[in-house]
């Protein structure tokens, strides 16, 4: 936990308790949270803060030091905590952002090969799947989807054929072929003779 008091004093900014409650929520574990999240977060303890006020606290801290924007790719701004430089992973599946350690743990931490440039900071984005969903992912059996839906789709043995269908690749609406057609009702001929006026 960090000492949200003395990090204020020490970058020169006023303690206050809307400062001293956003450093806390950023500091929790995962705390990669939105302006929207912080303003909903705040609601939920019973203090609530209006959306501007956390936007100009969230642009005070971040100018003195001690908030950055978690650079997790297109989407909501993420802020967090400053604390030893590092980078990112964002899960593909449940979209959680997870800290990954920088090697130098300072930025700039890359720097590219172009004369003349100057680089003021390199965040690298890991993309793939975070620990509880590569572990859920390895403790499915390969060929799970497959089997249940082939189980599905058969018949019981010593069934009689159904008339109808069931939704599946059998489908043709599941080829891509449009609605099944609308069943035709007989309907009685008219006879065109019949039909005719009388003549006059």
């Amino acid at each position: 936990m960090i000492d949200a008091a003395a990090r204020l004093h020490e970058a020169g900014l006023r303690v206050t308790r809307t400062r001293l409650k956003l450093l806390g929520l950023l500091d929790d574990p995962g705390g990669h949270r939105s302006a929207d999240e912080l303003v909903a977060a705040f609601r939920s303890r019973g203090t609530p803060v209006p959306r501007a006020t956390v936007f100009h606290v969230l642009g005070a801290l971040e100018r003195a030091g001690l908030v950055i924007v978690a650079d997790a790719g297109p989407g909501r701004t993420l802020y967090e905590a400053a604390t030893r430089w590092h980078h990112h992973l964002v899960c593909r599946t449940c979209d959680a952002v997870v800290d990954v350690p920088c090697l130098r743990g300072e930025k700039p931490c890359l720097e590219p090969d172009l004369p003349g440039v100057r680089v003021d900071e390199a965040q690298v984005i890991f993309r793939g799947l975070c620990a509880a969903c590569a572990a859920r992912e390895d403790r499915a059996e390969p060929g799970d989807d497959l089997a249940s839906a082939l189980t599905r789709r058969a018949p019981p043995p010593g069934a009689a054929p159904s008339a109808t269908p069931a939704p599946g690749w059998d489908d043709p609406g599941d080829r891509g072929a449009g609605p099944p057609r609308r069943a035709e009702t007989s309907r009685p001929r008219r006879d065109p003779v019949a039909a005719a006026p009388p003549s006059r």
